[in-house]
């Protein structure tokens, strides 16, 4: 963008030393500026119809960039909040899993417990069996 608005600057330079310096060159010979109204109001004509032109096709040009603009965010605004939907998604369901898993190790380690006690359950009754066993 920036190159373009100084290919444009450098260009408008040229221009305008190209105009000014032929006009000098025509006073140094010699010549006087002969100004013509009847020139002068034919060129105004064509610089009114070229400004016309120009702010016509600027208005036109202008609409279009800011329809331009305007659909990008929103479709930037949706892609963003969609983007955002899957992983605060994602997020919850890996949540989700790391809590089921510590949960199930919970579990797992009271299992562990429960069998433990379960034994030792069993080795108190084989005591009681022995011990009635040597009583009698």
């Amino acid at each position: 963008m920036i190159y373009f608005l100084l290919i444009l600057f450098f260009g408008s330079l040229v221009g305008i030393t190209f105009m000014v310096g032929r006009k000098f060159l025509l006073i140094q010979d010699g010549q006087t500026l002969n100004i013509n109204k009847n020139e002068v109001f034919s060129e105004t004509k064509y610089l009114e119809e070229l400004k016309h032109a120009t702010i016509k096709n600027t208005k036109k040009h202008g609409y279009l960039l800011l329809v331009i603009t305007i659909r990008t965010y929103f479709r930037t605004a949706n892609l963003l909040k969609s983007k955002y939907e899957k992983t605060k998604n994602k997020v919850r369901e890996l949540y989700q899993k790391r809590k089921k898993q510590i949960h199930t190790e919970k579990i797992g380690e009271n299992s562990f417990l429960k069998m433990i006690s379960e034994y030792k359950h069993k080795i108190r009754k084989i005591k009681q069996q022995v011990e009635e066993e040597e009583n009698s």
